[in-house]
This record gives structure tokens, sequence and C-alpha cells, in this order.
């Protein structure tokens, strides 16, 4: 059952007269399978069923998964003068999490609001750290306005499995501190500011960084320790790139190579000259070349490049290339299958982009 489903399920019973005949179906259903069915509300529409009979009056506060969703004037309009219905819901989410059943682990935990400012951080505090306390193992925090800084806050639980936040700073490492999440496996950021200088985590499987802005200097990067990480997914990012390691068993990367991002070296970003050896800059110096993005992630078993995303999916040409055994190591990694260049012209650039291809002996068509 889908979450629109189930909401049409429950106006029907606000609105519709009782059966003839007494009966009432839904309610006859076990406590365990309403629940989940509330799960899929939003939690302001599941505390309403309470309403509907005695029965009912204390199913919510047993949900596993919270959906805390302003109203869609709060969510688009965070220009709005008038903060009261958003301050409104904030003191419901005050009561719920304080009137829930907290014997019943809560699995789920979904905030999405807009207009908040760094006076709300207390509040956003408490109730991350009531989820926490509650065994949550799925966290999400999304708002709409200037970043909202959360160093406050230390994430530190053995039930927590997915972290995905949005409009964020994270400034220190503190809340990244992930040696006290050992089941965390999906971790994702959405149009957030990063300053903090390093993620490390045994247990993370799927690491995604969107529309972020990295505050790096030319001093430092990034720098992300994942070794069980199977999946990654770099787009739209501003600033220089992040340095990454340990990534042996990448199965799947896509990374969007934006006009500001960098994957590039200090002297390059400063000054356009490469590094050398007897001339390396502090990034190049401190750490390995395996350690740069592009070198990082040559072993996934499915790696796909975009440059200029915002050109948009589509194009006229499309040709597939694959990998052809030659003698000696293997300049690129042994399980590439397929090569796709999809393109609008073949023009000069993309003849380079094939002749660099070519050296790694990848053919296309007829060669």
């Amino acid at each position: 059952m889908s979450a629109d489903e189930a909401r049409q399920m429950f106006q029907g019973m606000l609105i519709s007269p009782p059966p003839v005949s007494g009966a009432d179906r839904i309610s006859a259903l076990p406590d365990n399978v309403l629940q989940d069915i509330l799960s899929l509300l939003t939690a302001q529409e599941a505390v309403r069923t309470c309403v509907l009979a005695r029965s009912w009056r204390h199913l919510w506060r047993s949900i596993t998964s919270l959906r805390i969703l302003s109203p869609d004037t709060a969510w688009y309009d965070i220009l709005s003068d008038d903060p009261e219905p958003t301050r409104d819901l904030w003191k419901f989410v005050d009561n719920l999490l304080n009137l829930r059943d907290k014997r019943t682990e809560l699995h789920t935990l979904d905030i999405k609001f807009g207009q908040f400012s760094e006076e709300d951080l207390p509040y956003v505090s408490l109730w991350i750290r009531s989820a926490v306390m509650c065994k949550v193992s799925s966290l999400t925090f999304h708002h709409i306005g200037p970043y909202l800084c959360l160093d406050g806050l230390h994430l530190a639980s053995r039930h927590l499995r997915t972290v995905h936040l949005a409009s964020v700073a994270l400034i220190k490492d503190s809340f990244v501190d992930f040696a006290s999440c050992p089941a965390l496996e999906d971790f994702k950021l959405h149009e957030c500011k990063i300053c903090f200088l390093g993620i490390s985590s045994t247990s993370l499987k799927h690491l995604s960084i969107t529309g972020c802005i990295f505050c790096h200097d030319s001093h430092s990067r990034l720098h992300v320790s994942a070794p069980s990480l199977a999946s990654l997914r770099l787009e739209a990012l501003i600033g220089i790139a992040p340095i990454f390691e340990n990534m042996l068993l990448l199965e799947m990367a896509c990374v969007s190579l934006g006009d500001q991002g960098a994957d590039i070296c200090c002297n390059v970003f400063m000054s356009g000259i490469l590094c050398r050896a007897d001339n390396a800059c502090p990034i190049c110096a401190d750490y390995p070349a395996d350690y740069v993005l592009l070198a990082a992630i040559s072993s996934a078993r499915h790696l796909e490049l975009i440059s200029k995303p915002e050109n948009g999916p589509d194009h006229k040409i499309e040709m597939k290339g694959s990998y052809r055994t030659m003698e000696g190591p293997p300049a690129i990694s042994e399980h590439l299958k397929i090569v796709e260049v999809k393109c609008n012209a073949v023009d000069e650039k993309i003849l380079e982009v094939l002749k660099f291809l070519r050296a790694f002996n990848i053919r296309f068509g007829s060669e």
C-alpha cells in the first residue's frame, strides 16, 4: 500500500457514514498492521486517526516511522513574514516525540521543513537526540533556507543505518565522527556547506554528495576513508574535490565534472602549472596519487563521468567502446567492460576524449 492509498482510506473513514452492518473491517486488523499503515502517512495525519474510534486512540503512539512535513505554504514560501504556522508545527513535533511510546523503536524519522534559522537549532537538536534515544535507523533532515549549522550534535548510535541531510552546514568533524555509528551504511548530503576535514567509516557502503559547497582552502581537502564503499555519487560540487582512499570494493561511481568543481592539485587550481616531483603542492605532496578522485574511482565496475550536467541529458550521438586485452599490467580497471560516450556532435573535444581512451586500448566501432 502506498502513502496516497493509505491517506485516501482514512479520509474515507472520516467522511463516509458507517456501514449498515456496523462492521469496521479496518479496525479489525491487527494493531501491528494498522501501525504499519499509519507509518505511511505524515505524522499529522497519523495523529488525527485517534478520533476514528476508541480503539484507535493510542495507535499513533507506537508507529515506527514518523514523517514530519511542514505545510506546502511553509515549505515553498520561505520568505513568509508570518512564522506562526511553522511555530505551531514545532510545538506539535515536541509533543509528538514526548508522548509516543518509548518502548517502541523508531525506524524512520523524516523531517522536511522550511523557515529554519539558527535560533531554532535547539528544536532540531532535541528532535534528533530524541530519535537517537529511540534507536532510529533512518534519519532525514531537510530544510529550505540558509544553512543550519549542526556542529553541536554528535551522532552516536549502533542502530543508525541511514543519514540524509540537506541545507545544513557541517564545519567541525564532530557530527560526522562515525566511529560511534558502527552500522551506518548510507550517508547523503545535498546542497550542504562542507568544511569538516574527514569522513571515516568502516561500515559505510553508499555515499552521495550533490550540490554541495566545499570551503576548504588550498592546504586541505575533505578526506574520505570508507573501505566498504560500494557506490559513490558526486554531482554539481563547488570547490576542491575530496580525497578518497581504500575503495577497493567500489561497484558504482557517478561523478559530475562541472565547471565549478576541481579535481586538480593546488598549483593547477591557483596558477595553471602542473605539479612535478620536485615542485609538488601541499595536496600532491601529502597524498599518494592513487587517492586523487579520478584515480580512486578507476576500480569501479560501473563508472559514469558527466561533464557540464547543466546541458541536460539529451544527446544525438551515442558510441560504445570496449576494452581490448593488452600485454602487461592494465592501466585501468580490469573489470571495465563497456565505455559509453554520449554527445551532440563529434567535435574536437570528443576527438580528444576518444584519443585519450584509445591510449588505454579502448576501441570504438570498427577500430
